[in-house]
């Protein structure tokens, strides 16, 4: 890949945020990481990012706005059509992954991240493979 892939996180906990970014810029060495941690003025905020992200994080339970309300509203924008979505939650049930695949999510990530084989399930989810681990 030439250039480095910009990436849209979204948290509301602080820990998974620190932890995130970490992993991104630190040990990815990703130069275009924009992290929200609430999701106010959700659309507003990624409508005015300079950078459309490659890829898109968005942990499920959140306010006001839910994983899945995010979803659907970066699903409406034209550019966002081919962008992978993974949804990121910490109670991953098999009905909740069923829920999540017909929702429009590409892919499911158990929290709490796991750090060692993070770096090649980005990468993978990336060029395009659905990945749906619900187990951490």
């Amino acid at each position: 890949m030439d250039k480095l892939p910009a990436v849209l996180y979204v948290e509301d906990d602080t820990q998974s945020r620190r932890l995130m970014k970490m992993l991104l810029t630190g040990r990815m060495k990703l130069t275009n990481v924009t992290i929200f941690e609430d999701s106010t003025d959700f659309l507003t905020r990624v409508n005015a990012m300079e950078v459309k992200p490659d890829i898109i994080f968005l942990d499920i339970h959140m306010k006001p706005h839910t994983g899945f309300e995010m979803l659907k509203m970066l699903r409406a924008l034209e550019w966002s059509k081919n962008v992978p979505i993974v949804a990121l939650t910490a109670s991953v049930m098999n009905e909740e992954v069923q829920t999540l695949r017909e929702a429009g999510f590409n892919s499911c990530l158990a929290k709490p991240i796991d750090l060692a084989t993070f770096p090649e399930t980005f990468q993978r989810v990336l060029s395009g493979e659905t990945l749906w681990r619900i187990i951490g």
